[in-house]
Order: C-alpha cells, then sequence, then structure tokens
C-alpha cells in the first residue's frame, strides 16, 4: 500500500465521519431533551473521541510528513486544509462541546451547531478530494 493510499483511508475516514456528524449525529441533538442530551453526550463524546482522534492525528502527521518531504502545491493544499479543520475544531467546536457537557444549551445552540459544523464538513471534503483526484492522476 502506498503512502498515498494511506493517506486516502485517513481522509475518506474523516470525510464519512463529518458527514455523518453533519447529517445524523448533531440533527438528532434536537429530539433529546436538556438533561438527557448532557447524559448522552457524555457517553458520546468519550466513544467518538476513539474514533476521530488516532484519524485526526493520523491525517495530521501523514499531511505534515508529505507537505515537507514531498513539497507541490497539492501536499500544501492539503496540510492548510487539515490545519483550518484543527483550528475550527479547537477554536470553535471545543467550547461548544464544553457547552454541552455543561448543560448550556438550548435549540438555538443546537442549530448554531449544526450551521457552524458546516465548515469542517466542507474542508473536510476537500481534503478527501484532493487526496483522491492525487490518486487518480
Amino acid at each position: 500500500m502506498s503512502f498515498l493510499q494511506v493517506q486516502l483511508l485517513f481522509d475518506f475516514g474523516l470525510v464519512v465521519l463529518i458527514w455523518m456528524v453533519q447529517l445524523i449525529i448533531y440533527p438528532s441533538f434536537k429530539y433529546y431533551d436538556r438533561n438527557n442530551l448532557t447524559k448522552w453526550y457524555t457517553v458520546y463524546a468519550s466513544r467518538i473521541s476513539m474514533v476521530v482522534i488516532p484519524l485526526m492525528v493520523g491525517q495530521l502527521i501523514i499531511s505534515s510528513f508529505k507537505a515537507i518531504t514531498f513539497f507541490n502545491l497539492f501536499n500544501c493544499l492539503h496540510i492548510l486544509l487539515v490545519a483550518l479543520v484543527w483550528l475550527s475544531t479547537f477554536l470553535q467546536f471545543v467550547p461548544m462541546h464544553h457547552q454541552i457537557a455543561n448543560n448550556n444549551i438550548n435549540d438555538k445552540f443546537i442549530i448554531k451547531l449544526i450551521k457552524t459544523n458546516w465548515l469542517r464538513t466542507f474542508l473536510w471534503t476537500i481534503v478527501f478530494f484532493c487526496t483522491l483526484f492525487q490518486i487518480i492522476k
């Protein structure tokens, strides 16, 4: 398996995950009452972290290595997009997830969570297609 194929696996895993979060998981938060959402969120956060963290770290490592070792436009674009996802995750979504954990939520907050997550959905989709394009060409 080539390095590029491994990168594609990480990117594919994250693009599938983010679309599931965007279309299924975050919208389902609207159907919980506040206390049940907070209880469920504790379980959800620990479980989803076991999937998300290895994928994000693996993607970052591969993307960084390729940008340094095989410097070209695609690898620079890839690491830039990955960095933007990390910034969005830690600057926007970690605080929002803390609000859920602290039961500091309402319907407007859930709508904001869903709308804001379109940025990460878009970015991870572009990341995936950049890698796919490199394999196809």
